[in-house]
């Protein structure tokens, strides 16, 4: 698949790259266990938290448990994520499901109160929805996953104007009579692109976050199993910090989310256990300072088949099986 190359954000030597977060670093990659990281941190220095925490599933990387031990594991880090947002940030927490003998437990639905009795304010409840993952035969398969979007008070950042959408009907006018009457009624920047999201730029109005979720061909696919689409942390970004605030991911595997941070000019924070994650997010970085990041850009409509690919013609054996029936 070709890459698409971007263009040199900064030179490498203008960001102070390091180990452990200090005034002056901009970008830190810290190796360890979440909990020993952040209790390390100083109260209330990030402005945005978001991460997608281990689900409990069974992936390569993770122990499966039952889930209240998965939630009681989880939740000192919890209380250390709170310590460190900042009192006008925001934490966005992007779960899936826990499966048991084919029951979906939805982890978000879990999350909420925990947050909840933590102080934390829920703003808007995301979804993320993609065209392809595990099929199931003994339920509908799974093709959404929820980002939850907290407060830590009700003055936080939000910057509207960062990421409106195109008007469906830029031209239309206000109909009341009064001094606007006629005037148009929209905003010339575009519109709120309300709390469910397609990032399309012809299909923003269906309410969808429709992202490609990072498979194998995927042009962000690296070593990790499970990894954040760039453009899912992007908007996240955009609207809830302002530049030179900090981003902090406290599961940041491959460094999907402080790419987004970086990329528009944030301060990033990852906690990782893994080395060889570390390395990869490292390498990565490496490839944004020069430009050629593999990369799927924001709005980037979701490619559909046009019926002329191999993959998307229906097979003569199943023809002929149709037959036979």
């Amino acid at each position: 698949m070709k890459t698409i190359v971007q263009p040199s954000l900064f030179p490498k030597d203008k960001k102070a790259i390091s180990d452990r977060l200090s005034e002056s670093a901009d970008i830190v990659f810290a190796q360890g266990d979440s909990r020993d990281v952040l209790a390390q941190c100083p109260d209330g220095f990030a402005t945005l938290i978001i991460t997608s925490p281990p689900y409990n599933i069974g992936k390569e990387y993770e122990t499966q448990t039952k889930l209240d031990h998965y939630l009681n594991q989880l939740h000192p880090i919890l209380k250390e994520l709170v310590r460190v947002l900042s009192p006008k940030g925001s934490l966005c927490w992007q779960v899936g499901n826990y499966v048991e003998n084919s029951e979906v437990f939805p982890l978000d639905i879990y999350f909420y109160p925990i947050f909840k009795q933590m102080g934390l304010q829920l703003r808007n409840r995301i979804i993320w929805t993609f065209e392809h993952g595990l099929h199931c035969s003994v339920r509908f398969s799974g093709r959404y996953e929820t980002l939850l979007w907290f407060t830590k008070s009700e003055d936080y950042t939000f910057n509207l104007d960062a990421i409106r959408v195109p008007s469906k009907y830029p031209g239309k006018t206000n109909f009341r009579p009064g001094p606007k009457y006629g005037l148009p009624s929209g905003n010339p920047l575009g519109k709120n692109p309300s709390d469910i999201w397609k990032f399309m730029a012809k299909e923003w109005e269906s309410g969808l976050w429709n992202i490609p979720n990072v498979k194998a061909n995927h042009l962000e696919k690296t070593i990790h199993p499970c990894q954040f689409p760039i453009e899912l942390v992007e908007r996240c970004v955009l609207s809830m910090t302002c530049e030179g605030d900090w981003v902090l991911d406290p599961f940041s595997g491959v460094g999907s989310s402080m790419l987004a941070a970086v990329r528009h000019h944030r301060r990033a924070m990852g906690c990782e256990r893994e080395k060889i994650y570390i390395e990869e997010a490292k390498r990565r970085m490496d490839l944004l300072f020069t430009g050629q990041l593999p990369y799927r850009p924001l709005g980037k409509p979701v490619y559909q088949p046009t019926g002329k690919e191999k993959v998307s013609q229906v097979p003569i054996q199943w023809l002929e099986d149709k037959k036979a029936l």
